[in-house]
């Protein structure tokens, strides 16, 4: 029952949202048969988020529950008073529209009710994530304090993590229930959204035939959010050792053709041996991942808090590229695109350039002459610089040069060119067999939407649906393209293109799932017209479409199945079965300690269990994940110069050089558990019984909270 209400009182501040910015939302996409109602939501927390952000970077208002409801009032009242239309609804239309609101509420129970049999903000980089939300709601202005650094802020695209702690606020739940409810929230909006622009997409190209402007919604809405790539082929093998790929063809099959036709049988052994992970590290030293594994692995980074963003981009770049064509062009448009571009660069900073890229080729298209694309071209990246100074004032990119993949010995020589590396040994290529597992589903499509344009050339006028499914292919093709021959350079030596490909990819999913759909209703349409075409396009399509619909039942089960699982979303109960101590110590923090003083705990390796004390309360600890530091500061300098200060602090017997070093942090809390004592094996503690007192010792007797007194 508690598990529901917590589902409920959540679903009711993201409707309250939704109502609120439903007439600017309508206003914009009121040539939709659903009226973009889908995206209320998004275009609400964007809006909400982006105001509190500026307001509290420049002091004018703090960042607290009162400042956002103010903020809501004032938005709710723009809204009603200048956006509100005089006939809301046409014909029986909001019988669509309550129906997509219950596919988000079925959507957001759906994963709430599987994220609660794993619910724990543990493992990967979970604490990262949990951390800067929890640092978001702590301090009453932004940009937000570095948890795992003290006297920094965060230097991270983190926009993201600001709007999960505004509908944390907002919402007044426990951060350690709303992190897994943001994941859900993700999860819904993600399926609704693709919904409505696959909808649209099909109600321009299809001229109004609502039938199949479902079905390719609907396709769309799978494909992006539940599909994954082809990767699953190797289900239907004896499989391969973890990390080394070899081709499927060439290993022993699972199951003869006699089980593949005994379906439970197969369906039900066919999990065995398979690794779903295995499909996002397929080529050596890479990633590549898609919204499913985001969703089930769970890991609030940036891109999966730009899905929705990035959707509702798509949707206003689908929007400007039909109305441009048929009217003359308004100058809002390339605005309003450099403000949502601005929003991915604070959100997911490689999706900033690829949807300023992305924006471009569609202004190209859209615009009737090169003067008017100059002109839009340029409004828009003034307006991306100008939203996004509030931010970058305080960002410094973890990138400064883009390496070459494969430098030839000469330029190696060299060193670099400008903003061009060339490095020693960095050479990767991705061998085409690979490349065809992980994306020829989408190519496939991208391949016969090709070939059936070139045939209907000269016939008939191509439809603007079609030309934007083009774009998206060809533009998506390019980002899979680019990590070959160029990488962003970052700290890390042997994965020196992992995150390249990685961002890359990842939009290139989105944009090709939506394309794909788009592309199997076109064929499914005109299967009188041409029908070799189209049965030699389902052919193919159907197995394809097979594979990539088979990895859900692996992920999800994998990460989430078995029996007798207690159902919860309190993503903390995993501390008191391994670390009671530190769960007592948590909660005591988060009851009695207001704002954001230095903390001292155990400073430890990234993806360890150390600095949970930091990451579940939003306290700055002096040092914390030394490599995410490393990756966040562009060198290991900061974070080395200070690890020292903290051993010295815990292993010192010397009370006056234990007291110096606390001051120069302004120390106020050291924390002593289990894994300061793990960590430091001469730990001292008299020296902080000299320097303040215990205020809290645990229950077990394994931790205590020293405070500090100058």
């Amino acid at each position: 029952m508690q598990w529901f209400l917590m589902v409920g009182i959540w679903y009711l501040v993201l409707l309250f949202l939704g109502l609120v910015f439903f007439p600017i939302t309508k206003k914009f996409f009121k040539s939709f048969y659903d009226y973009g109602y889908p995206f209320a939501k998004t275009v609400g927390i964007i809006l909400v988020s982006y105001s509190i952000f500026v307001l509290s970077t420049y002091k004018v208002l703090e960042f607290s529950h009162l400042s956002l409801l103010l903020i809501i009032g004032i938005f709710a009242f723009i809204n009603y008073r200048f956006f509100f239309p005089h006939k809301v609804f046409q014909g029986n239309r909001w019988i669509f529209l309550i129906i997509e609101e219950a596919v988000f509420l079925i959507a957001l129970l759906f994963w709430a009710y599987i994220r609660s049999h794993e619910p724990s903000i543990h493992g990967l980089e979970k604490f990262m994530d949990f951390g800067f939300m929890n640092s978001v709601n702590r301090g009453s202005q932004l940009p937000a304090k570095d948890m795992w650094l003290a006297g920094s802020n965060i230097n991270y695209y983190y926009f993201g993590h600001i709007t999960g702690g505004i509908l944390t606020k907002l919402s007044m739940l426990p951060g350690n229930i709303t992190y897994n409810l943001i994941l859900a929230t993700l999860f819904a909006l993600g399926i609704t959204q693709t919904f409505s622009l696959g909808l649209h997409l099909g109600y321009i190209g299809f001229k109004k035939n609502l039938k199949l402007s479902v079905i390719t919604g609907v396709l769309s809405s799978f494909i992006v959010n539940l599909g994954g790539n082809l990767h699953p082929i190797y289900a239907l093998t004896k499989g391969y050792p973890n990390e080394t790929p070899v081709p499927f063809w060439t290993l022993p099959a699972k199951y003869s053709i006699a089980k593949i036709f005994q379906i439970k049988e197969f369906f039900d052994r066919l999990p065995e041996g398979y690794w779903y992970p295995n499909a996002t590290r397929f080529i050596p030293f890479t990633i590549h991942e898609f919204p499913l594994y985001s969703y089930v692995v769970a890991d609030l980074h940036g891109h999966v808090f730009d899905i929705p963003f990035v959707l509702l981009t798509l949707t206003v770049l689908f929007v400007i590229f039909t109305e441009m064509k048929a009217k003359k062009p308004s100058l809002i448009y390339p605005v309003i695109l450099g403000f949502l571009t601005s929003i991915h660069f604070m959100t997911n900073a490689f999706d900033g350039p690829i949807y300023l890229l992305l924006a471009t080729v569609v202004l190209f298209f859209a615009y009737k002459s090169i003067s008017q694309f100059v002109i839009g071209l340029s409004v828009m990246v003034l307006a991306f610089v100008f939203f996004n100074i509030p931010f970058s004032l305080n960002f410094e990119p973890f990138s400064s040069a883009l390496g070459i993949n494969c430098a030839p010995d000469f330029l190696v020589k060299m060193g670099k060119i400008g903003p061009l590396l060339f490095e020693k040994g960095n050479c990767q290529q991705s061998p085409l067999w690979m490349m065809a597992i992980l994306w020829g589903f989408f190519l496939f499509n991208f391949l016969f939407l090709l070939i059936k344009t070139l045939f209907s050339r000269g016939k008939k006028e191509l439809s603007s649906a079609t030309s934007f499914s083009l774009i998206l292919f060809a533009v998506s093709t390019l980002l899979i393209i680019v990590p070959e021959f160029l990488y962003a350079k970052d700290i890390y030596p042997a994965h020196f293109r992992a995150n390249t490909m990685f961002k890359l990819g990842y939009q290139a999913f989105i944009m090709m799932g939506v394309a794909s759909a788009y592309t199997f209703t076109l064929f499914k349409r005109d299967f009188g017209k041409s029908p070799i075409m189209t049965i030699i396009y389902l052919i193919l399509f159907l197995p394809l479409f097979f594979l990539i619909a088979l990895y859900p039942t692996f992920a999800i089960d994998s990460y989430y199945g078995g029996d007798g699982k207690q159902v919860t979303l309190d993503g903390s109960l995993w501390i008191n079965d391994k670390y009671p101590e530190y769960k007592e110590i948590i909660d005591y923090l988060n009851a009695n300690v207001k704002g954001q003083p230095v903390i001292l705990e155990a400073q430890g390796d990234s993806y360890t269990d150390y600095d949970v004390v930091s990451s579940y309360t939003g306290l700055p600890t002096v040092a914390g994940w030394a490599v995410h530091e490393w990756l966040w500061r562009g060198t290991y300098d900061i974070v080395g110069a200070v690890i020292p200060d903290v051993q010295t602090i815990y292993e010192s017997d010397d009370p006056e050089k234990v007291s110096q070093i606390l001051k120069k942090y302004r120390v106020e809390y050291v924390i002593v558990g289990s894994n300061e004592k793990e960590k430091y094996k001469n730990l001292v503690t008299q020296q902080f019984e000299a320097l303040g007192r215990s205020v809290f010792q645990s229950t077990n007797k394994a931790g205590t909270i020293y405070k500090i007194g100058y």
